[in-house]
């Protein structure tokens, strides 16, 4: 039954709600087209939505099975329309790239980009990204990317937030030496949740060079206003990664005046 642990499983808050995964026919036409070539299956934990069997092991094995090489991976959490990993795939023939989403239209989105350009170096995943995380051999993974995951703004919910220790300890132990987790939000009280998260641990560096300044409270989703008025501290992100190209979701945040916090962590 989905939303329950079932037998050995421990019941784990979702990062995400399911919305509708009705297709229109455009979206339709493309997952029949191209699904067979790049929609990624893996075999499911029946007891919960999206989740992966206990057994599967997402290994160097399985990889070059499914792109036919041993190229470096590279893992996107949350492809949206799927802009940014079709346009690196593009850029990058030589990376292979997988991407990793939990709403059907998004991924079929994502399926019809691959089929119009061609790709042979991505496939797409509908699945729950921490539980494909824990699946992950070690070392697997060249990168990991996370770009402007769903803020959950009300207090209450921050615990739903993606970026928690425990993907984070996944992450790293997935991630090849030396390979990074990129992170990217353009909601502030994210970024302040991101810096804690993250900052404190001795399993990734923080090798970002820009200074940034930030509340050091947390606000809400009625109290962001706020925010200017409270004390502040500064912290270290990064450059905007040049590897993200701008989406519509991304030109929203600026049109609106949020500023685009870049993080930028190193396994060591």
């Amino acid at each position: 039954m989905p939303g329950t642990a079932g037998p050995g499983r421990r019941r784990e808050l979702m990062s995400f709600v399911r919305r509708s995964s009705r297709l229109d026919k455009r979206l339709q036409k493309a997952w029949d087209s191209y699904a067979g070539e790049y929609l990624l299956e893996l075999p499911e934990y029946e007891h919960r939505e999206l989740s992966i069997a206990l057994d599967f092991r997402f290994d160097a094995d399985f990889a070059a099975r499914t792109w036919g090489n041993d190229h470096p991976l590279i893992v996107e959490i949350g492809t949206g329309q799927g802009e940014n990993i079709v346009a690196a795939a593009q850029a990058r023939p030589d990376v292979n790239f997988l991407a990793l989403e939990v709403y059907k239209p998004g991924v079929a989105h994502a399926l019809l980009k691959a089929g119009k350009y061609e790709l042979r170096n991505l496939r797409v995943c509908e699945v729950n990204a921490p539980d494909l995380m824990k699946a992950a051999a070690d070392g697997l993974f060249a990168e990991v990317w996370t770009f402007f995951p769903d803020p959950w703004p009300k207090t209450k919910h921050h615990k739903r937030r993606i970026v928690q220790p425990a993907l984070a300890a996944e992450v790293h132990r997935a991630l090849r030496a030396g390979g990074v987790w990129r992170i990217a939000t353009d909601i502030e009280d994210y970024a302040l949740h991101v810096h804690e998260v993250m900052d404190g641990r001795d399993d990734f560096g923080n090798v970002g060079g820009v200074t940034v300044s930030l509340p050091t409270e947390h606000v809400s989703k009625g109290t962001a206003d706020m925010a200017a008025q409270l004390p502040h501290a500064d912290f270290v992100e990064s450059e905007r990664f040049d590897g993200r190209v701008l989406t519509n979701f991304e030109r929203k945040g600026i049109d609106a005046g949020r500023v685009i916090h870049d993080f930028t962590y190193r396994a060591v």
